[in-house]
């Protein structure tokens, strides 16, 4: 029976065999390897996958698609909203059953994400990074576009420093709407994101806070808001507050948030 896309899942599902061919091959997913992938929807991606590793763990939330793919023998289901999974524990049990867990440490993670909850998604799996060998997601190209953005352009954001500062970050394939059934109303990417392997030791809640204010209102100099806000935590070191947000480059955000 042909499944209908629901809107309040944001389905859009993946058709292109080229397309697919190449998410795949931009993935390179090898034989034995822990991975994950974010809502499988009709197993476009996660057939190809698994005929590379051999098994694949799920997460989907819509009732009808998990009891489909809980058919395949090759696919282990978790039935929940990914915002509620415990990527840690998910970690730890796909390691305990993997076939190679003398070379596997951390999980690959791999999706399709819906649109609407995108950014959400990234920051859970932000605060979970550390069980994280890399991750694989096709976007709204425009997201993606803010993720990678460098600063001083337009593109440059909250999103492009928060996940800058513990990923290195490529966009690495293009994907038109027409590849989709329905199509999207917008062009879709690939991200490539690889945690950095000797982050920035930082509080992340001052960082996620500090940045937050800085871009609360991006056209004004830094003193009228950031200035404030560093007044009330007492910060008595050198920053130049002459600034657009958008100017400050990552790591100086970083050491802001380090030194407050």
């Amino acid at each position: 029976m042909k499944h209908i896309a629901r809107k309040r899942f944001g389905q859009h599902f993946l058709t292109d065999g080229g397309i697919i061919d190449a998410i795949v091959d931009a993935i390179n997913p090898e034989a034995g390897q822990p991975m994950v992938e974010i809502g499988p929807g009709l197993a476009a991606l996660t057939q190809p996958l698994v005929e590379r590793l051999g098994h694949l763990t799920v997460i989907e939330l819509d009732r009808d698609l998990a009891v489909r793919l809980r058919e395949h023998p090759h696919l282990s289901v978790v039935e929940s909203d990914v915002l509620k999974v415990d990527f840690r524990t998910l970690a730890s049990q796909m390691l305990a059953k993997a076939q190679t867990p003398a070379t596997a440490a951390k999980i690959r993670v791999v999706g399709n994400l819906p649109y609407n909850i995108s950014t959400p998604i990234l920051f859970h799996l932000l605060e979970q990074v550390d069980v994280i060998e890399d991750q694989h997601f096709m976007l709204q190209k425009e997201v993606i576009d803010r993720m990678v953005a460098k600063p001083a352009t337009s593109d440059y954001s909250r999103l492009s420093v928060m996940l800058q500062w513990r990923y290195d970050m490529a966009n690495v394939l293009f994907v038109p709407p027409e590849s989709f059934d329905p199509p999207p109303r917008v062009d879709s990417a690939v991200v490539r994101m690889v945690p950095l392997a000797q982050p920035p030791d930082v509080h992340v809640k001052t960082l996620e806070t500090l940045v937050q204010v800085a871009f609360s209102q991006r056209r004004k100099i830094l003193r009228n808001t950031l200035g404030k806000w560093l007044d009330e935590k007492g910060f008595s070191g050198t920053f130049d507050l002459q600034r657009r947000a958008e100017e400050v480059p990552v790591a100086e955000f970083v050491a802001l948030a380090q030194a407050v």
